[in-house]
């Protein structure tokens, strides 16, 4: 069994989703797997990692607006260190994930027709975010 691992760098811009999933399949590719795991993990507390809807941009839209809801900004938290959008990120992120593992098939990631790969910024300001992309196989 092989295993590599590749860092990739996601600047984000605030509160809003960014489809990495051509970032991580160029990285299964170059491999060269053509059957094994692919496990992803975010290196930060507040943003998080999604497989999700990639049609129809409603689906995450919906998302933020729910997460909004029921994790709001404000004076509501103690920890405020970074500012008011500071605790609510990781409240976010404890709800979501911080990583995934995706199946490697025929050397290419199995997911879904309607499936992407999602770096989800929580925090109003960006930040330029890392996953850590792992495959192991053959």
């Amino acid at each position: 069994m092989t295993h590599s691992q590749h860092l990739l760098k996601v600047p984000t811009q605030g509160k809003s989703f960014h489809n990495i999933t051509r970032q991580v399949q160029a990285v299964v590719t170059e491999s060269g797997m053509s059957m094994g795991l692919c496990t992803l993990f975010l290196r930060h507390t507040s943003a998080s990692l999604v497989i999700q809807e990639n049609a129809d941009p409603d689906v995450l839209q919906d998302l933020e607006t729910f997460l909004a809801r029921i994790v709001p900004e404000g004076p509501h938290y103690r920890h405020s260190t970074e500012g008011p959008d500071d605790m609510p990120a990781h409240i976010r992120t404890a709800l979501t994930h911080t990583s995934e593992y995706i199946p490697i098939r025929q050397g290419r990631l199995a997911t879904g027709i309607w499936q992407g790969i999602y770096v989800w910024e929580h925090r109003q300001h960006g930040s330029n975010r890392e996953v850590i992309v792992h495959l192991s196989g053959e």
